[in-house]
């Protein structure tokens, strides 16, 4: 329940301290109810979710108990062996043995002492699908949808979706109902589907300024907060933590401030890092990320930085063996009617659709287009060391725009004026038209559109292998009898394209920890009372993407074991 922070009492006592509210801090606040501690969660925005309200919210947990809904055989072994060949030395082992062996209790835990709830992705393929032990499906868990108005004031306080990713003013979807408004009018069950969305949203906007139907990062901030109020955890938001307070080598609590308000908090427990990461901290970026620096990310605005400077100062270290300090996803950029800027994730819905591809500067591709949004980028950063290649133009035809829209371009080939004026979509009635508006070698871009016409008529991409892996082909399309979903031609007139620019999603550099995600001190000692989970502490995956919901996954997961630590340091 949020509490201000005028009425806690100066060197009030609290079992844990957590801070930051999105999925991985709220999951501890609740790991650490269930434990029977007194929690007070802290805040520095006006809402809970971080980053995690606006993502999909898929938690990559292995062999929980979901496995059983699908046809996978999963153990631990089998996942760690994927690991161990997707990350290698980038990580410890010892912590992605740590995350796999309580990864199952975790999610039985939350799920049978809460609102919490998930289910298996039917198909959601590990991303880097050709590795020995990599799996179809069962590892992908979503969260349940939840009704928003079960938090009745509270629901004001889940940090709204990205308006994007929303339509009709407000109304979320999923993967689900996205395929049926696209199949609207060629299925009576997608017109029913659809009818009862928009029929529940249209109920919803006579009272509520968006959506109370939440699904996907909003379903499961919600389901934790309606828990967390549930079991009287204190919550403060808009509060800042001025500093990380010691009594001699331990960490014993923080110091509070909103407004002219000071408190002094005492945590016997310990404090929990998960503040969302050093991802909007000026100077960090700077160092931190490759260059040229990305302008452009869809992260939470309360992720600045601010805990790392503390717990750097109280000890703490970065971890040095990560492939990247950073998970990218390509961008566009738009200018809303409010002057606020769009940034748009191209996570799966247009890029390695058939009838699409992915240009340089030369007009030469440079990235299978249907691999992962994170080796998408880090594709992007090696072809611009040699050929300008930020930003990079995702192009397709007037059939491929109607089909899977482009982008903030919606399917169907509507409502385009807007965003043909304002430069978000470019337009040309020929590809050596759409080359001159775009900049880009005309020639270059002509023989690659006549290579992706041939791959499209064999089914195979002799450059990249578009297409190949169980991954690629899930994002795709399969309905349309081509000889590879991810494959077709491109020819119908005009030509469209959209600029995609680098961004960061969520930062994998964080704080050495041990397996009860303790921070490690310089000595590789750890400080007492001080936690690290979420993007706070090092990734277990170690700067490498190998699937989906590698940073939620382990943020539950060593929530649950970071929480049932201080428990025993508070007993």
């Amino acid at each position: 329940m949020t509490v201000e922070l005028e009425k806690i009492v100066e060197g009030a006592v609290y079992d844990v301290v957590v801070v930051g509210a999105g999925g991985a801090g709220m999951s501890a606040a609740l790991f650490a109810a269930i434990e029977g501690l007194k929690v007070l969660l802290v805040e520095r925005t006006p809402f809970v979710g971080g980053t995690t309200a606006y993502s999909a919210a898929t938690t990559w947990v292995p062999n929980t108990h979901h496995l059983a809904s699908t046809p996978t055989k999963d153990s631990v072994e089998k996942a760690a062996r994927f690991l161990d060949l997707a990350v290698g030395n980038h990580s410890s082992s010892a912590l992605r043995r740590a995350f796999l062996e309580a990864g199952p209790k975790a999610v039985e835990v939350i799920e049978a002492n809460s609102e919490v709830k998930y289910r298996a992705r039917p198909v959601h393929p590990d991303y880097i699908s050709e590795l020995e032990g990599s799996t179809v499906c069962g590892r992908a868990l979503e969260p349940l949808p939840f009704d928003g108005r079960r938090l009745g004031r509270d629901f004001a306080l889940i940090r709204p979706p990205i308006p994007e990713f929303t339509v009709l003013g407000g109304m979320m979807i999923d993967r689900d109902d996205i395929g049926h408004l696209l199949k609207l009018t060629k299925s009576f069950a997608s017109f029913r589907h659809a009818l009862k969305l928009i029929g529940r949203h249209a109920s919803d906007r006579l009272r509520h300024p968006r959506g109370t139907r939440l699904v996907m990062g909003n379903a499961l901030i919600a389901r934790l907060l309606y828990s967390l109020n549930a079991r009287g955890v204190d919550i403060l938001v808009g509060t800042t933590v001025e500093s990380l307070n010691r009594d001699g080598d331990t960490i014993d609590g923080v110091t509070l401030s909103r407004g002219g308000t000071r408190r002094t908090v005492l945590a016997r427990g310990g404090v929990i890092l998960a503040s969302g990461g050093f991802s909007r901290h000026k100077e960090l970026r700077a160092k931190m990320l490759h260059a040229p620096v990305p302008e452009h990310s869809p992260i939470a605005p309360g992720n600045t930085g601010e805990m790392h400077d503390l717990a750097l100062a109280a000890g703490g270290r970065y971890g040095t063996a990560n492939l990247d300090n950073s998970y990218w996803a390509p961008m566009s950029v738009r200018r809303r009617p409010d002057g606020t800027q769009a940034v748009f994730p191209h996570f799966i819905l247009d890029r390695g659709k058939p009838g699409t591809v992915t240009v340089n500067k030369a007009g030469r591709r440079f990235v299978n287009e249907s691999t992962s949004y994170h080796l998408f980028v880090r594709a992007m950063y090696e072809s611009h060391k040699t050929v300008p290649t930020v930003p990079a133009y995702l192009i397709t035809d007037a059939d491929g725009l109607r089909r899977y829209g482009l982008g903030m371009v919606r399917p169907g080939g509507k409502g385009l004026e807007p965003f043909i004026d304002e430069g978000y979509l470019v337009q040309a009635p020929t590809l050596a038209d759409l080359a001159r508006r775009l900049d880009i070698d005309a020639a270059g871009l002509a023989e690659t559109v006549a290579s992706m016409n041939r791959f499209a008529q064999t089914g195979i991409d002799t450059d990249f292998g578009r297409g190949t892996t169980d991954y690629h082909r899930v994002n795709g399309d399969g309905t349309r009898g081509l000889p590879n979903p991810n494959l077709g031609p491109i020819g119908q007139a005009p030509f469209y394209a959209v600029r995609l620019y680098p961004g960061d999603i969520g930062a994998a550099t964080g704080f050495v920890t041990d397996a009860d995600a303790q921070v490690l001190g310089t000595d590789d000692r750890p400080i007492g009372g001080l936690y690290a989970i979420g993007n706070d502490m090092n990734s277990i995956m170690g700067g490498v993407y190998p699937a989906p919901g590698i940073t939620i996954g382990p943020g539950l997961v060593f929530a649950y074991i970071a929480a049932r630590h201080a428990a025993r340091r508070a007993a």
